[in-house]
């Protein structure tokens, strides 16, 4: 029986584990090509090159390559002809889907990885959430918050709804070698022997950090030599929380605009800290199981993925959104019992491993491309 023809459309990804375990897992049973909608080469590209996994860059800068890149992905998908199309965020599903829509691309799948985003912040952006969801066939739900944000916000086709959460090969992030770890450190200065406190997350507005901040500086009164150290620290808040970081010394704070070995970033931490401002704004927050699989006690507001699993207490500290008072409360509280910490690493591994494994993601996405 021959292999099903699934093509991926991703646009803007640099690197994406996800997509190197998906392939990995399921290439004795489908047949993938990669349409990377890129403004240049990346590390997703050469992955796929490297293990021979067919793969077209179409040049994708901005929305000025739009109307060339649709048409350059219509004539691919016309003359190949694959049997299931599945898109991953924003302008691959709009050029993809569309550009599937016309070629009679009878399976147009797309993941869902934003959820509530336009609603709030950008409302003009909601007919294009609307658009996918009209010409997909099928529709990846990654958790609750993507489920409201379909079912209820944008009254989605339920009939083409699938619930399957992001797995993980979280082996990866438990057993890192401490030769890694201590290159990260010399990488990037980050000091030895004080509490050094750990958050990745761009520098968006909803993903809270202008809450962490406040909340570190109380802390760096208790704790003099601690740190801080923001990874992914880019983006269109990046002004505004340099500025709330202006009144703290230099050497405690460490900012990593990338980092691409980041299962060896997560053992630099004593402390791992994430909160986005409401519970939908996360659409999964593939953190929240990255963190607790690499064994860091953690303190979280529960938005996306964190919402279904996370328990105060036991596999992590939960906190009050938008709460610079109840985040310190909680360094404290972590800082100060080691029994506390052990505890909320043993669960918090224990919890992930439970849920987020890759297998149960692999089997539910086969079974999606097969039926």
């Amino acid at each position: 029986m021959a292999k099903k023809h699934v093509v991926y459309i991703v646009s803007h990804i640099h690197k994406s584990l996800a997509f190197e375990w998906i392939v990995s897992g399921l290439r004795k049973d489908i047949k993938f090509t990669f349409i990377l909608l890129n403004p240049s080469g990346s590390l997703l590209e050469d992955f796929l090159i490297h293990h021979q996994i067919n793969v077209k860059r179409i040049t994708y800068r901005n929305k000025k390559d739009f109307i060339p890149a649709f048409l350059k992905t219509f004539f691919f998908l016309l003359f190949k002809r694959p049997q299931i199309v599945h898109a991953h965020l924003l302008d691959a599903q709009l050029i993809g889907l569309t550009a599937a829509w016309f070629a009679g691309i009878r399976k147009r799948i797309y993941t869902r990885h934003n959820s509530n985003y336009h609603h709030v912040y950008h409302p003009q952006g909601v007919k294009f959430d609307l658009w996918s969801n009209k010409l997909a066939t099928h529709i990846i739900s990654i958790s609750q918050a993507t489920d409201v944000t379909l079912h209820q916000l944008e009254n989605a086709s339920a009939s083409k709804i699938i619930k399957i959460p992001h797995g993980f090969d979280l082996n990866l992030f438990a057993e890192v070698p401490a030769i890694r770890v201590d290159s990260i450190k010399a990488k990037w200065n980050i000091p030895a022997d004080r509490p050094i406190v750990g958050v990745i997350a761009r520098h968006i507005e909803w993903k809270g950090i202008q809450f962490i901040i406040p909340a570190f500086k109380k802390f760096l009164e208790q704790y003099p030599t601690a740190t801080l150290v923001l990874a992914n620290a880019s983006g269109p808040y990046h002004e505004t929380l340099l500025k709330l970081l202006s009144d703290v010394q230099k050497n405690h704070i460490v900012l990593i605009p990338f980092e691409e070995d980041v299962t060896a970033l997560y053992p630099v931490f004593d402390m791992y800290v994430h909160t986005p401002v409401d519970s939908l704004c996360e659409a999964f927050g593939q953190t929240y199981c990255e963190a607790l699989a690499a064994g860091i006690p953690s303190i979280f507001t529960p938005s996306g993925i964190g919402a279904e699993f996370i328990q105060n207490e036991k596999n992590a500290l939960l906190v009050d959104f938008q709460n610079s008072d109840s985040i310190y409360k909680a360094m404290i509280n972590l800082w100060g019992n080691p029994e506390l910490r052990n505890h909320l690493i043993k669960n918090g591994r224990q919890d992930v491993f439970s849920k987020f494994g890759l297998d149960s993601m692999l089997n539910s996405l086969k079974k999606l491309y097969d039926a």
